[in-house]
């Protein structure tokens, strides 16, 4: 075998490397919580959540993908679609607060799920409300529906 057969070789084996490293990085919640349930305090406000989980993706501006959890759908809140205008500000907003980060979900106990299997909740970081951020800078509208724990003015 010549050099540059080897060279490559070696190339070839380090990029493979890398690239693992940097998936099994992203996949890897390294904030990871024992117990999933807990409580917040955001702006004197205590928040109960039912689970927790690294945001691994952001869909759109209120669809994520959150590492053990799967999709989540922020509830209450509508942003608009792909083809509408602000799609692009209300999707990067969220991966602005989100993606990379731990986020603490708020279950919708009356409607845990959406007909699409997404998990409908109120999302948290360490510092913030994500659902009712979007609303008060006028990325999403809220988006009331029955049956749910949340109650209609909440947001």
């Amino acid at each position: 075998m010549n050099k540059q057969k080897l060279s490559l070789i070696f190339l070839i084996i380090f990029i493979l490397g890398i690239s693992l490293t940097v998936a099994n990085s992203l996949m890897n919640d390294t904030n990871t919580i024992e117990n999933k349930t807990g409580t917040l305090t955001i702006q004197n406000r205590t928040i109960n959540y039912e689970n927790a989980g690294k945001c691994v993706e952001v869909i759109d501006g209120n669809t994520i993908q959150v590492y053990g959890v799967g999709k989540v759908q922020l509830s209450q809140v509508k942003t608009p679609q792909k083809n509408e205008s602000g799609f692009s500000d209300a999707k990067k907003f969220v991966e602005d607060k989100c993606l990379g980060k731990t986020v603490y979900l708020d279950i919708d106990n009356a409607q845990p799920k959406d007909k699409y299997e997404r998990t409908l909740t109120i999302v948290y970081t360490d510092s913030e409300d994500v659902n009712k951020a979007l609303i008060e800078n006028k990325l999403a509208e809220i988006s009331y529906f029955e049956p749910s724990e949340f109650k209609k003015g909440e947001i």
